[in-house]
């Protein structure tokens, strides 16, 4: 395995950032971790990079206990927030990121031209950080975490300043290193980015792992049938389904409901609906998107663990620097 954890958890104090966490990644495989904020992905995060040590449990990367430094010059990081020197231009950040894993001369120069073919701006090599767009700054970050070519990358909200088009080409990029041997651990909160690109989920809350799996794995685990439902007032038709048995209704990404439930609660659904006084315009079964799925994990009582909403876990929201050992 390339990433492999076993019981891992960590303490600020008396706070638990995570409890008894268990995590494995292969190669060419591409995991999507996601969470509500405070959940424990960026402190497990640090943990898999050797910035923070367990309270207990085991943490393998590349077959070996971190930290350890050959090791870590085998993994790449793309912060989500850039790790870049304004003042130097592109060209000099990617050769002092570069220096610090070891490579010089010709070898560091091709890697350099590479890495921003790979992002698409060797036109812009010498072109002060200072002046680039936050779009353009995340490609010389990720640029800059394959500068040595690594077998193992973390991608942090990779796509949170993008427009659509380069967000696009992230993930393209994320697809082919995978295939290319390159594991990528992907950290979003865009569930439908996530289904996108990656081959297993790991859904974390309040420091616990509630899913790991497949995203038609986590599908067999909510088995209501999911309804595309547009109504007259959507609002009044959510607010109907809260006292409703059996019926979960939520708002749907690009508009309208999802509505998650049997049969018989369906049917007796509608009928009140339409006693309300609510029109009911269009309704489609449909497979249930991973965002819905997402919710029912980390904001409602299942069969993993019994869910409260997320609380805030400040040493998750701490900036954490680029890993260049």
């Amino acid at each position: 395995m390339i990433i492999e954890t076993t019981g891992v958890t960590k303490k600020f104090g008396g706070f638990t950032a995570l409890n008894a966490v268990d995590f494995t990644l292969g190669p060419h495989e591409r995991v999507g971790l996601i969470g509500p904020n405070g959940s424990g992905k960026t402190t497990l995060i640090r943990l898999l990079l050797g910035l923070l040590a367990p309270n207990s449990g085991s943490v393998h990367i590349l077959g070996r206990k971190i930290p350890n430094r050959r090791v870590a010059a085998q993994i790449g990081y793309m912060t989500q927030s850039s790790a870049l020197y304004n003042e130097l231009s592109i060209r000099e950040n990617l050769a002092f990121f570069g220096k610090l894993y070891g490579l010089r001369g010709a070898r560091l120069r091709t890697r350099i031209e590479y890495s921003l073919r790979l992002v698409d701006l060797s036109e812009r090599i010498d072109a002060p950080i200072s002046t680039l767009s936050g779009g353009m700054r995340q490609r010389v970050s990720l640029a800059s975490a394959l500068i040595h070519q690594p077998r193992l990358l973390f991608l942090d909200e990779p796509t949170s300043s993008l427009d659509p088009a380069s967000a696009r080409d992230m993930r393209a990029l994320a697809r082919r290193l995978a295939d290319d041997g390159t594991a990528v651990v992907w950290s979003s909160h865009d569930m439908a980015e996530v289904q996108e690109l990656c081959t297993v989920l790991t859904v974390l809350n309040h420091g616990q792992v509630v899913f790991a799996g497949t995203v038609d794995q986590l599908r067999e685990l909510q088995p209501a049938a999911m309804h595309a439902l547009r109504t007259s007032d959507d609002d009044a038709a959510i607010a109907l389904a809260a006292d409703r048995h059996g019926v979960k209704v939520a708002s749907a990404p690009g508009g309208g409901l999802e509505v998650a439930a049997e049969t018989n609660a369906l049917d007796a659904y509608i009928i009140a609906l339409g006693r309300a006084g609510i029109a009911v315009r269009a309704l489609e079964q449909r497979a249930r998107s991973l965002e819905s799925l997402f919710l029912e994990l980390t904001e409602h009582a299942g069969a993993h663990a019994a869910l409260a909403s997320a609380s805030s876990e400040s040493p998750d929201h701490a900036q954490t620097s680029a890993l260049v050992s």
